[in-house]
Formats: C-alpha cells, structure tokens, sequence
C-alpha cells in the first residue's frame, strides 16, 4: 500500500534530540569528553562576564559549536549559524533545544574573537588534553608531520598588482576598479608573486603550490607537527 504524503508544517513530538542521535555516533564521545573540559572551567567563565547586562551566547555552546565548525569543514560562521537552523544534530550537539532561536552570525563571531584573544580556546584544549593523558592515550614514542594547503574561496583573476607595487597594473587596474569583471584573462608569461600581487578578494589568501610542476592556487598553508 503507498504511503500518503502529508506535509505538515507544525508538529509535535514526544522525542527528544538526544534520542534522535544514533547511540554509536562518534559526536557523542565528543560531546561527552568536551563538557567534561567546560564543566572544570565553569570559574574561568565566571570571572570573564558582568552580573549584570543582556545574557551573552553561552561559552559552552560557542565552544561547541566551533568544535563542529572544524570537525565538519564549515567555511564561515554565516553557514555555521545557518546549519544550526536547521541541522537536529548539530543542536543536540550544542546544547539548543528545538524551540531555540539561533544568534546572528555577527554576534557570534565578535563573542568568538573575544574568546581567541582571552585565551580560552587553549585552556579547552589543555584540559581535553589531560583527559587523554589520564586515559593512556598519549605516546612521546613518535610525532607525525603533516604539511597541506587549504585552497581559499578566491578566483586567481583576483590576484592582481598590488596598489603600492608602483605598477598601474594595466588590466589589473581595470579588475581592481570593477571595469572588466568576469572575463576571460591569459596569465601566460606574466610573474606574478605574493610580494607585488594580492587577492582582491582575499587579502589573506597567498599564491603556493603542492610542487614543482604542480598549479599554483590561491591557499592558505596548514601545518601541523604531533
């Protein structure tokens, strides 16, 4: 027999999220390892906010929620705030119920600039790292490098003559001024390097590659020694 389809646009339901995650899903170990770490910092948060005034987003929940920026590759706190509309996951994991309204994604990054210049974000780590150490997971019997290039959101007709360069930068000026945007451009045989070009983009971003005979993107570096 078909099933109908009945599209309701409210609903109530007697699970909550948490019975909705799947017992063996990696994000409850996680979750489980990080509130141990907040709940040992829970004076640190205290000492860092006034008694008074409009309650700001919740540490744990920010610290968490970056978590799952990184471990799932979100490219902006715009899309990350965006996913928690949404995502049952990703709120269960945060600590938002159903009927919680999600922050601006510019309040939430000004909390997370806060959070990176007060050096909360290396105290987290720290104490997820005395829980591995408590539970034998650590070993100074090897380290492992790893060096990778992560490709920036910024197209190479981007990277053009830099404005203090002294070079009027000809087409480039033309992109740099909006004139010409979209066409089609021949890098053949021009040297363009990160200390006369930029992206106009992407002030961040910097031309490399993986090697020789490889293509030259716009990147950022990622290295990482354990």
């Amino acid at each position: 027999m078909r099933g109908s389809d009945i599209q309701q646009d409210k609903l109530f339901s007697y699970l909550s999220p948490d019975d909705r995650v799947p017992k063996t899903h990696p994000l409850r170990k996680i979750k489980e390892i990080a509130n141990s770490a907040l709940k040992s910092m829970k004076d640190i948060f205290e000492n860092m906010y006034s008694y008074t005034g409009r309650p700001s987003i919740p540490p744990e929940q920010l610290l968490r929620a970056l978590l799952l920026q990184i471990l799932y590759t979100i490219r902006s706190e715009r899309l990350l705030i965006e996913e928690l509309s949404y995502n049952l996951l990703f709120r269960w994991f945060v600590g938002l119920s159903m009927d919680d309204e999600t922050w601006d994604h510019s309040t939430f990054s000004k909390n997370r600039e806060r959070f990176i210049g007060s050096e909360v974000a290396v105290v987290f780590f720290k104490k997820v790292k005395e829980q591995a150490e408590d539970l034998g997971l650590l070993s100074d019997e090897h380290f492992t490098v790893d060096g990778t290039l992560v490709e920036a959101w910024a197209s190479l007709k981007s990277f053009v003559v830099k404005k203090e360069s002294g070079n009027d930068g000809g087409d480039d000026a033309d992109k740099r001024s909006g004139k010409s945007r979209n066409e089609e451009v021949d890098f053949h045989g021009e040297k363009r390097t990160n200390t006369t070009h930029e992206s106009m983009t992407d002030l961040e971003a910097r031309l490399y590659r993986k090697g020789k005979g490889k293509e030259a993107k716009l990147s950022y570096m990622g290295h990482v020694l354990m």
